[in-house]
């Protein structure tokens, strides 16, 4: 049984900085790419942020590129989504995934175990 977890969201100024983790259990965490999507009020659930298994590849939305930045830990089943220069336009649920292989797709779809969200808010 696979679960997926996130923390880390809360209350920051613009300008400031978050770091998320998401934790996951069951299956072999090395073996599978990790994403992170968020979801602004109103707004559709996006891409922001995947990563290979090995670590060694990653990939961002042009919105959050030079800001953001993913990386993980396979002994500690864990991804981080470090987030720097935030914006009040950066205020969203986050949410990472799990995708079904190994490929740090782009698109929801190709992710199948999600977390719960981690409301994070930039205040202006």
């Amino acid at each position: 049984q696979v679960q997926v977890v996130a923390s880390g969201g809360g209350l920051v100024q613009a300008g400031g900085s978050l770091r998320l983790s998401c934790a996951a259990s069951g299956g072999t965490f090395s073996m599978y790419a990790m994403g992170w999507f968020c979801q602004a009020p109103g707004k559709e659930r996006r891409f922001l942020a995947a990563i290979s298994p090995s670590g060694g590849s990653t990939y961002y939305t042009d919105s959050v590129k030079g800001r953001f930045t993913i990386s993980r830990d396979n002994a500690k089943n864990t991804v981080y989504l470090q987030m720097n220069s935030l914006k009040p336009e950066d205020t969203a649920v986050y949410y990472c995934a799990r995708s079904q292989g190994g490929f740090a797709s782009l698109r929801q779809g190709d992710y199948h175990y999600w977390s719960q969200g981690t409301q994070v808010t930039v205040s202006s």
